[in-house]
């Protein structure tokens, strides 16, 4: 697999993702379901937003993970959430964790009026191998 970055600007880069991903000579695509904070045995979280963060980019992990793919190939990255007033204060733990992967992918933020039952922040990515 070959990924080309394109960033006419450099803006974009203190925020942790990039404009736009080409990628050719693709082997396989993993197309994510939006990964929430939802518990092991099904149990949607009811903590708050940063918990849930984490909980989220866990099981999106490990959905990644288990389809024998990496998280450094995430190419886009959707991210959908009932507050962005209460996800900026835990946006640096979503930069780490997109930094200790090594991701460079397109990202979309948006804030939605709900989402499954007490959940506040889903992701939801493509990978490619």
């Amino acid at each position: 697999m070959e990924k080309r970055i394109i960033n006419p600007w450099q803006w974009q880069d203190s925020r942790s993702y990039v404009q736009a991903v080409e990628v050719k000579q693709v082997k396989g695509t993993l197309y994510c379901s939006g990964q929430a904070a939802v518990h092991a045995d099904g149990q949607s979280s009811t903590d708050d937003m940063k918990t849930q963060l984490i909980l989220a980019m866990q099981n999106l992990e490990q959905i990644i993970s288990e389809a024998g793919y990496e998280c450094k190939n995430i190419v886009r990255l959707n991210v959908y959430t009932t507050s962005t007033a209460e996800l900026w204060p835990c946006f640096d733990i979503f930069q780490n964790w997109i930094a200790k992967h090594g991701i460079k992918q397109a990202l979309t933020l948006m804030e939605v009026k709900s989402l499954f039952e007490t959940l506040k922040v889903e992701l939801e990515a493509t990978v490619v191998k």
